[in-house]
């Protein structure tokens, strides 16, 4: 809810701050930046930290700077915060999906990541509508003490029922060459960057897209961005039901949908049914994407590397997000906020190729090799 929030608030951040839209919309890109840098960092740095520990520090610290979110009296401080809330964000989605199928049983393990992806779905259903109307109402700071008078609720729900989970430590700084060795990992990273600098040209500036270019009423946009966010709750349910039977069609459709979405985003804007209809297909289409490579990064990565791969992974995302939002920003200013999606196409539809092309070839041999190694191991035994 923190991460989208911002999104739903810039026109009144740039309003009270008396700074233009793409100035606000920095707070996104330098949050993002902070995620980048950090998030491998943190991790090494955390590595052998009980896990039950680092995940209550981490929501600690989030608490805490959406307090300070909330009572910035200056742009300077807000990104001060939003600095601090990057920290935490590091390190919890470094853990986030390797403890959510740490904590449960084997036949359990997609649903559990898919459970992760809802969590941000329903972000985009509650929190990025909820911050826009106590925005609205209250004015945008009371928007982030909403989500810190919740996240102390959650650290002490977390604090009753969160299990103690065993962290091998045994990850190290001179392994960190054998991950970038991995072949799947690499191509994985390399297609997140570019898919993502897509994805976000557009999404960073929905907002301004839809009341500019689509004409919407402050309501309908709310309106608009809640379809986004249910939609992807059945981009994860379709994961857990369908996903291990047809991982690669399942992959290449959700890109090529997002493509033709990013591409029908200005022409839909004639119509308010037809903008509708494409933000919720758009947004079916994001978490199934985010759920699915989430769990090929698991699936990639060595058993005790996990925390590592996704650091990386959620570093590598928020690049994407930060080079996203710069130039939608450029699109803004310098063409027309009406471009954001065909010029977020272009990227999106580049990481698509990549995957038909190059990607899924690796991941069928990498599937190859888990299958030929497992018919020695029951051979042996």
């Amino acid at each position: 809810m923190s991460e989208f929030m911002p999104i739903g608030l810039l026109t009144d951040i740039a309003a009270d701050f008396d700074i233009s839209e793409s100035k606000a919309g920095l707070i996104i890109s330098i949050y993002a930046w902070a995620v980048a840098i950090l998030s491998l960092p943190l991790m090494l740095l955390l590595r052998k930290m009980p896990y039950r520990r680092m995940l209550l520090m981490c929501v600690a610290l989030f608490a805490f700077f959406q307090v300070l979110s909330g009572v910035s009296s200056s742009y300077e401080m807000l990104v001060v915060s939003r600095l601090g809330v990057a920290v935490a964000h590091s390190i919890f989605w470094s853990i986030a999906s390797p403890l959510a199928v740490k904590v449960v049983s084997p036949d359990l393990q997609k649903l559990a990541i898919s459970a992760v992806a809802t969590g941000t779905s329903i972000a985009m259903i509650i929190g990025l509508p909820l911050g826009r109307v106590i925005g609205l109402a209250l004015g945008w700071r009371m928007s982030f003490v909403v989500i810190a008078v919740v996240s102390v609720f959650a650290l002490a729900l977390l604090v009753a029922v969160f299990p103690k989970v065993d962290n091998p430590g045994t990850f190290t700084l001179g392994r960190l060459p054998d991950l970038f060795r991995n072949k799947v990992l690499v191509g994985i990273y390399i297609f997140l960057a570019v898919y993502v600098t897509g994805y976000y040209t557009g999404y960073s500036y929905i907002e301004p897209f839809l009341a500019q270019t689509a004409g919407l009423s402050e309501t309908m946009i709310t309106v608009a961005l809640t379809l986004f966010g249910l939609a992807g709750i059945g981009g994860s349910i379709l994961f857990t039901k369908v996903y291990d039977r047809t991982r690669y069609r399942f992959i290449m459709t959700v890109l090529v949908g997002a493509a033709v979405m990013l591409l029908l985003l200005r022409p839909s804007a004639v119509s308010m049914i037809g903008v509708l209809v494409v933000c919720t297909v758009w947004g079916f289409f994001a978490t199934s994407f985010n759920v699915a490579f989430q769990s090929e990064t698991l699936r990639a990565s060595p058993g005790d590397a996990t925390a590592i791969s996704m650091s990386l992974f959620s570093g590598i995302f928020n690049v994407g997000i930060a080079m996203g939002s710069i130039i939608g920003g450029v699109v803004t200013d310098t063409m027309s906020v009406d471009y954001i999606g065909l010029v977020g196409a272009l990227f999106v539809i580049a990481a698509t190729a990549f995957v038909g092309l190059y990607l899924i070839g690796r991941m069928k041999e990498n599937d190859a090799a888990r299958a030929r190694a497992i018919e020695e191991h029951i051979w042996r035994s």
